[in-house]
C-alpha cells in the first residue's frame, strides 16, 4: 500500500509539473500584459511599464520565467498580480469562498442524487422512476447560466414578493401540492393497489395537514421547528436509521437511537435558551457537533451488546440529526429580525454576493446571511449534479441487484433490507466512488460561471481575471489547486475501492 501511494505521487508530481509548464506559457503567450499601460495617456507611461516589467520579469522569455514562478512557488509565494496584489492572499480569499460555495452544493448533490438514485434501480420502470429521469435529463442538459436565471426570478424574485405581503399559501396550491405529495409516495412505496392507495391518502392528508398548520401558525413569517418539530425529526430518525441499518428487529439498536434523541430533547431548553449565547465561534458549533456523535458512540457501545458496531452507527446518526435540528432551530428563532433588519428591507433571499455589507450580529444572524447567499448558488449547482449521480447510482444499483451472490443471498432466505443495504448497496458504491472523486477534485474549478453570474469573488474570478489580463500567475495558482486536488482525490477512490470491495487490492 504504502509503495502503491508513494509511486502514484511521484507520478503525478511529473504529470503536475508538466502540465503547469504548458499552461503557464499558454497564459504568457496569450496577450500582452503591457496592454492597459501601453494605452495609457499617463505621463509616466515609460516608469509605470517598466516597473511593471522589473515586477513580474517581463523581460524574460515565458519558458525560463515558469523557472523564476516555480522557484518562488517552492519557497510557497505565488507571486503578484499585475496589480501588484499578492496571489497568495488573493488565493486565501478566494479558496475559502469557492469551497463555502460547493462544499454544501457538492455533498448534498451526493447525498440525494444516492438516495434518489438507489429508489429509482428499486422502483424500476415505475412512474417514480421515469419522472426522477425526466427531471434528471430535463435539469442536466440545461446550461447553468439558465438555470440561475430561472432561480432568481422565480426563487428569490418571486419568494421576496410572497413574503411581503401577507405570506399565505392559498388553496389551489395546497390542494396540488398535496396531490403530487400523495403521486409521488404511493410511487415509491412498494406493494399492492390497495396498499399504493393508503400511502396515496396518509401523503396526501399529512402534506395538507402540515402545509395548513404553517399558513395557521404564520410559519413564513415567523418560522420555526419547536420541540414538537425537533421530536418528530428525532424519533423518525431514530426508527428510520435502525429501520436501515440493523432493522427494527434489532431492539438494542432502536433503544439506543430513542436515548439519544431523548436526550437531545431534553437538552432543547437548555441549548436554546441558554447555552447558544455562549456559541460565538463556528469552531464552537462544529465541536457541539463532534460531542453530539461521540455522545452517540459511547451510547450506542454502552447499549450495544455483543454487536456494538451498528448500534453505534445508529445512535450516532440520530445524534447527529437530532441536534442539526435543534441548531436548525435557533437559527430560524433570529429569522424573523433578519428579514425584517434595514440592511434587507423584507427581501431576504439574496441574488448575488456572498455576504450582506456591514451587516452585524450574532453567530446565528450571521449564519441565516450565509444561508440566505448560498441558497440560489447551491441549488443551481445541484440540480446540474443531481443528474449524474441519479444515473450513474441507478444503474450501478441494478447491475449489481442482477449478480449470482445477490441472488444468492435472497436464496438463503436474507430479507431485502439486508440484501440491498449489506450486499448491493457497498458493491454499487464502487463507480460511485470514482464519480465523487473527479466531481470533488474538479468542482473548485467549475464553478466559475455560477460565481460570476452570482457576483461570487471565488476561484472562478481569481482565473477569470487572470485571463482577461494575461497573467499566468493568478492562473496558475487556480490551475494548481484544482491540478492538486484532482490527482489527491483520485488517489483516495483507489483507496477506497479497497475499503468498499476486500477482494480489490491496491499494490
Amino acid at each position: 500500500m504504502a509503495a502503491f501511494v508513494i509511486r502514484r505521487l511521484i507520478a503525478s508530481f511529473f504529470v503536475l509539473l508538466a502540465a503547469t509548464f504548458l499552461m503557464y506559457n499558454l497564459v504568457a503567450l496569450s496577450g500582452d500584459p503591457l496592454e492597459d499601460l501601453r494605452a495609457s495617456n499617463a505621463p509616466n507611461k515609460q516608469q509605470l511599464i517598466d516597473s511593471r516589467t522589473d515586477l513580474l520579469n517581463l523581460d524574460v522569455i515565458a519558458p525560463l520565467r515558469y523557472f523564476l514562478w516555480l522557484g518562488a512557488l517552492i519557497q510557497g509565494d505565488f507571486g503578484v498580480t499585475t496589480q501588484g496584489r499578492s496571489v497568495n492572499a488573493l488565493l486565501e480569499q478566494a479558496l475559502g469562498s469557492t469551497l463555502q460555495l460547493v462544499t454544501i452544493a457538492t455533498v448534498v448533490a451526493i447525498i440525494l442524487g444516492l438516495i434518489v438514485g438507489i429508489t429509482t434501480a428499486l422502483r424500476q420502470y415505475s412512474g417514480y422512476d421515469y419522472t426522477v429521469t425526466f427531471i434528471s435529463f430535463l435539469f442536466f442538459s440545461l446550461p447553468i447560466f439558465w438555470v440561475a436565471v430561472l432561480l432568481k426570478q422565480f426563487v428569490a424574485i418571486g419568494f421576496n414578493d410572497f413574503l411581503e405581503d401577507d405570506p399565505q399559501l392559498s388553496l389551489a396550491f395546497i390542494a396540488i401540492f398535496s396531490l403530487l405529495a400523495g403521486l409521488l409516495w404511493s410511487s415509491i412505496i412498494p406493494g399492492s393497489t390497495k396498499r399504493k392507495a393508503v400511502t396515496f391518502m396518509i401523503a396526501v392528508g399529512a402534506t395538507a395537514s402540515m402545509l395548513t398548520i404553517m399558513n395557521l401558525v404564520d410559519w413564513f413569517s415567523v418560522p420555526g421547528l419547536t420541540i414538537i418539530g425537533v421530536a418528530i425529526i428525532g424519533l423518525g430518525s431514530a426508527v428510520g436509521f435502525t429501520a436501515l441499518i440493523t432493522g427494527l428487529k434489532n431492539r438494542r439498536a432502536l433503544y439506543a437511537a430513542l436515548t439519544v434523541a431523548g436526550l437531545g430533547l431534553a437538552l432543547y431548553f437548555p441549548f436554546q435558551f441558554g447555552i447558544s449565547f455562549y456559541i460565538t465561534e463556528w469552531w464552537m458549533l462544529a465541536a457541539l457537533a463532534l460531542a453530539t456523535i461521540g455522545v452517540g458512540l459511547g451510547v450506542g457501545w454502552l447499549m450495544g451488546g455483543a454487536d456494538k458496531g451498528p448500534v453505534m452507527r445508529v445512535a450516532a446518526f440520530t445524534g447527529f440529526i437530532t441536534a442539526g435540528a435543534i441548531a436548525l432551530d435557533r437559527f430560524m428563532m433570529v429569522w424573523d429580525d433578519y428579514a425584517t433588519s434595514g440592511l434587507i428591507r423584507g427581501r431576504p433571499i439574496a441574488t448575488i454576493g456572498s455576504s450582506t455589507p456591514n451587516l452585524e450580529g450574532s453567530l446565528w444572524v450571521e449564519g441565516v446571511d450565509i444561508y440566505t447567499h448560498l441558497l440560489l448558488p447551491t441549488m443551481a449547482l445541484i440540480l446540474i449534479s443531481f443528474a449524474t449521480y441519479t444515473r450513474y447510482s441507478r444503474a450501478s444499483l441494478l447491475e449489481v441487484m442482477n449478480q449470482d451472490y445477490i441472488r444468492t443471498a435472497r436464496a438463503k432466505g436474507l430479507a431485502e433490507r439486508t440484501v440491498v443495504v449489506r450486499h448491493a448497496f457497498r458493491n454499487a458504491l464502487i463507480p460511485i466512488a470514482t464519480i465523487v472523486a473527479f466531481d470533488i477534485g474538479g468542482i473548485v474549478g467549475g464553478a466559475v460561471i455560477t460565481e460570476r453570474v452570482f457576483g461570487w469573488t471565488g476561484m472562478g474570478a481569481l482565473f477569470q481575471n487572470g485571463l482577461d489580463n494575461t497573467d499566468p500567475n493568478p492562473v496558475m495558482a487556480f490551475f494548481l489547486v484544482v491540478g492538486g486536488l484532482a490527482i489527491l482525490f483520485n488517489l483516495i477512490a483507489d483507496l477506497v475501492y479497497a475499503a468498499l470491495d476486500p477482494r480489490i487490492r491496491v499494490n
